[in-house]
């Protein structure tokens, strides 16, 4: 199984942030497109160095919600084809083959399924898939907060060559641990994957959440494909928030760290996943390439 296992980058935004490049809120990893383009190549190289097989293009914050409504106007086509080109270079100085996936973030905030809506995303969307599709190898539609918003971004991409990887957050106060893992949306891990699997998607994923909530999250998923028979990777990035500390919302302020998160426990939390049959892993915030580094040398 180890060999089988396909490993990702971690976060962008905290990376940037430690390694000195521009970043605050409410413009996170979007701030080093405008100031420092060099520091987010430094980043995607890291990752590379550490043993990623994939990249993810730092559009994540390219979104109003992040640089405003009239800079996405004037600048986001531009900051999203640059993230796209810096990661296309990446990949491509890469000694062995890296694969670059097109962030598709949650348009209108992330964590906040109740202030999805499909006009306003899908907007926002196909001005990110416009300018990225030049560079990148396929679609991660992350941070998906319900089905619908899945949909959406299904719907955006009709016509595009690449194919689409759907990663799910989920619920994760630290009272539903030891529950059945559920999207934000309170919809099951099992319809947003059978929906997923409906779609045609490469890969199912979750992501940015705590590292306890994903074994039940593949665990399910895992029954997914195996009752509909299907072949489909099962992917795992989760974030290193302190438990609470983004209670008040993602994007509002900076979350602390948590100290069990460290490379040596991000990997046993992996292998766990991995157990339960995840295919690829990496790391969402406050993962960096020390994670990496040691997902990428225990598991390829």
């Amino acid at each position: 199984m180890a060999q089988q296992v396909k490993i990702l980058d971690g976060g962008m935004g905290r990376e940037l942030a430690r390694i000195g490049a521009p970043f605050r809120q409410p413009e996170w990893s979007a701030l080093a497109l405008y100031e420092a383009p060099e520091r987010v190549r430094e980043v995607h190289d890291s990752y590379i160095a550490a043993g990623a097989e994939t990249i993810t293009t730092n559009s994540y914050a390219v979104v109003p919600f992040h640089i405003g409504d009239e800079r996405f106007a004037a600048d986001g086509a531009r900051l999203a084809a640059l993230a796209g080109r810096l990661a296309r270079e990446a990949a491509d100085a890469a000694n062995s083959p890296v694969r670059v996936a097109g962030s598709l973030p949650p348009a209108l905030g992330s964590y906040r399924p109740d202030l999805f809506n499909e006009q306003q995303a899908q907007a926002i969307h196909r001005v990110l898939v416009a300018a990225q599709a030049p560079f990148v190898d396929f679609w991660l539609g992350e941070t998906t907060s319900s089905i619908a918003e899945a949909e959406s971004i299904h719907a955006v991409l009709a016509g595009q060559p690449q194919p689409l990887w759907l990663s799910f957050t989920l619920q994760d106060e630290p009272e539903l641990y030891d529950a059945v893992s559920t999207l934000r949306s309170g919809e099951s891990v099992g319809a947003a994957v059978t929906r997923a699997i409906e779609l045609g998607v490469e890969n199912v994923l979750f992501n940015c959440s705590h590292p306890e909530v994903m074994s039940s999250a593949v665990k399910q998923a895992a029954a997914v494909r195996e009752q509909l028979g299907v072949e489909i990777g099962i992917g795992v990035y989760a974030n290193a928030f302190d438990h609470g500390s983004n209670s008040g919302g993602a994007n509002e302020g900076l979350s602390d760290l948590r100290k069990d998160t460290h490379p040596e426990g991000y990997l046993n939390w992996a292998q766990e996943w991995v157990a339960a049959g995840a295919t690829l892993v990496g790391g969402c915030c406050g993962i960096g390439p020390e994670h990496i580094g040691r997902l990428a040398a225990e598991l390829k």
